[in-house]
Order: C-alpha cells, then structure tokens, then sequence
C-alpha cells in the first residue's frame, strides 16, 4: 500500500470509527435508517473530488483511487459505501461523461458538497436483466416531456436529488435503440413511491415509483435523444467498478471477523483456528478477497488509462460478488451459532452479500457480456 493510500484509509479509518462505528451499524441496520449524515463528511474529506477531472474543479479523475476509497468505507460498513457509489458513480460520473455544461454547473457543486446523491431508475417489472425491454415511457410535448410508466427496486430513491430515469422515447425501436434518460425530482408532481422491505442492505432503502404524467423540461434529458444506452454503459463501468470494490471491502471485513473468532474460540483445548480444517479454509477465504482485489484494481487501472473495459468490469464484479457470498457463507459455518446470532456482524455480511450477485447487472449477464467480448453468445452491450 502507498504512502498515500494509506494517509487516506486512516482518514477513513478515523472518520467511520467515529461517525458510523460497528454499534451505530448495528443500530442502523435494525431500523433501515441510512447514514445519510456521512454526506457532507465525506465532502468535508474531498474524498469525491477523487473522481472528478481538474477541469471541472477536481482532483485529476483518478480511478484508482476512488477504489481504494470504495473497499475502505465496505470494509467499516457497507452501507457507507453503497451511499458513496450513489454521488460518485450515478451521480458526478453521469454528469462528467454525459451531462449538459448546465447540469453539470447546477448539480456538481450539489453532489461535491454532499448535498445528496442521485438514484439510478432503471429495472421495471418486466425490465430487470433485460434491460432493453422497459417500458416506461417519455413523449415529447413541445419542449417538454411527459413521462409515463413505473420503476422498482430503486436504491435511494426517496431522498435523491435527482431520479436518472430511463425511459423509451421512440417507440419504433426496440431494446437498447430509443431510450434516452431523464433527470427527474423525485418530489415532481405525478410520482409517487412506495417503499420496499429487504431482508439484507436495509440501509440503502429502495423503492417502487409510478410515474403518472410527470413533465420534465427537455433541459432534463441526459445526453442525445434515443442515445440513453450509450449514457448507461459510460457509467456502468464505473458503477460496476465502485461495486466489486466496495464488496472487496466488506469480504474482507468477514474474513477478519472469521479470523478473530478462530483464534478466541476453543475447543478441545485449542483454539479452533489452530485445526487445519479451520487454518485451510481461513487461507483459501484470504486468497480469494485478494484475488478479487487485484481484479478491481486492474478495473480501476484500466478505466484510468481509458482503455476498453467492459469485459474486465463485468468480470470485476462476477469474482467480487461470488466471493463475497462464499467468504461470509465460510464465514457463517465457522462462526456457527456466534454468527448466526442476531447482534453478529457476521450475519449482516451474509445477508448483505446475497443481492450483489443479482444487483447492478446479474452475474448471468455479467458472463454473457464476457463471452461476448470473446466472440461468443447472443452478443449483449450493457
């Protein structure tokens, strides 16, 4: 680790322990209450004018950083860096690859200042993985736009500064052709929203929002008319980046938990992590977080040197998840009733990990996107 990684990480370190430390995490998940109050911490810190380019008032847009940022805050507390990714990923990275001057002027200093953060309004009911195949409407009516439709599963939806809705707005085409996205107040006059319960990231609240005749000005269209894809798969890369490295993160926090619990818990007079069987599977749990660590840095390398990376983002974040779920499942069977209890970290870790390999693009998809950049499958782009 650098010398500047590091002066970052105790930054990290210092503030979560004081701000969101492992009771207030307890508490939070309990009560689906989201530390919302890191906002303006985590912009009293600079730490989202890592991603920002100096042209627009940034710190050089290095992605590589923000990685290292991202597993940090999910190694202290997942929900800190699902509400990271939000600003950075939907929101600073939207406006900085396909946001007009004037969105980027009115929305920026908003999300840098950790005012809020935006929420991705994308999967419908008939519109999870098949991205193409949403319904949800936009016609243009002089220079607005009235919008028509529902969106569900939608993280952070209810205190968003902006709902980045997808929409088709050309009926004659289909799938990923005639889509544009909107920015939209998720206090706007004809949406309304329902909220969803989860047995796991009770903290990143999400929602079902109908969308009865909501008029935007076409001032809320994100990038080209029809072009919303092309917007989309610019801030997947990131999306999908800020995901594998948040869940490094709190993978590696499992393993840790797993760790001490083998070295305090005896039985037969020794601690269990002294038995080979525990020490192998312990060893193997550790490889994989760092193999899947190396995989989402060389992501953020890769997305820093501007290189084609939607194979390696969809890989990053297919060997990120999985790991996740087979450490805290390891994590779970080593611990045994001390993790299955209801105050144990361990239980949140594995409640947690089961939607990310579903979220943000299914690992299904995510290897159909691999094997298409090899020339296989039925050739997917998202």
């Amino acid at each position: 680790m650098l010398f500047e990684e590091k002066a970052i990480c105790a930054s990290i370190d210092s503030m979560m322990q004081k701000h969101l430390p492992r009771e207030e995490v307890h508490r939070r998940d309990q009560l689906a209450d989201p530390p919302d109050h890191l906002l303006p911490l985590f912009a009293e810190m600079g730490l989202f004018h890592f991603c920002l380019p100096e042209s627009d008032g940034g710190m050089g847009g290095s992605w590589q950083h923000l990685s290292f940022i991202q597993e940090r805050l999910g190694y202290h507390a997942t929900m800190a860096a699902l509400l990271f990714n939000r600003v950075a990923c939907f929101g600073v990275m939207t406006l900085v690859k396909s946001g007009s001057v004037e969105q980027k002027e009115k929305f920026l200093p908003q999300l840098l200042n950790g005012e809020g953060a935006f929420a991705l309004a994308l999967s419908e009911a008939e519109a999870g993985s098949d991205a193409g195949a949403l319904q949800t409407r936009a016609e243009k009516q002089g220079d607005n736009w009235c919008i028509k439709g529902r969106k569900i599963w939608i993280s952070g939806a209810a205190s968003a500064l902006r709902l980045v809705v997808a929409c088709r707005t050309d009926l004659t085409k289909t799938g990923g052709q005639g889509v544009s996205l909107f920015l939209v107040p998720p206090d706007a006059l004809g949406v309304s929203m329902t909220k969803l319960e989860k047995i796991g990231n009770r903290c990143s609240l999400s929602y079902d929002i109908g969308f009865d005749e909501v008029m935007v000005p076409d001032s809320a269209r994100i990038g080209a008319e029809g072009r919303g894809f092309d917007a989309l798969k610019k801030t997947l890369f990131y999306a999908r980046s800020g995901l594998a490295s948040a869940v490094v993160g709190t993978a590696q926090a499992a393993v840790s938990c797993a760790t001490s619990h083998a070295k305090d818990r005896v039985q037969f007079g020794k601690p269990i992590g002294s038995f080979q069987v525990i020490a192998h599977r312990l060893a193997k749990m550790q490889t994989d977080v760092d193999l899947a660590r190396l995989l989402a840095r060389e992501l953020a390398r890769a997305i820093d040197t501007n290189e084609s990376c939607s194979r390696l983002a969809a890989q990053a974040k297919v060997v990120a998840t999985k790991t996740l779920k087979r450490v805290t499942d390891d994590g779970m069977q080593i611990m045994a009733s001390a993790g299955y209890a209801a105050d144990s970290d361990m239980q949140r870790f594995w409640r947690d990990a089961r939607l990310y390999s579903f979220g943000e693009g299914s690992s299904e998809i995510l290897l159909d996107l691999i094997a298409s950049d090899m020339g296989l499958g039925r050739g997917l782009s998202v």
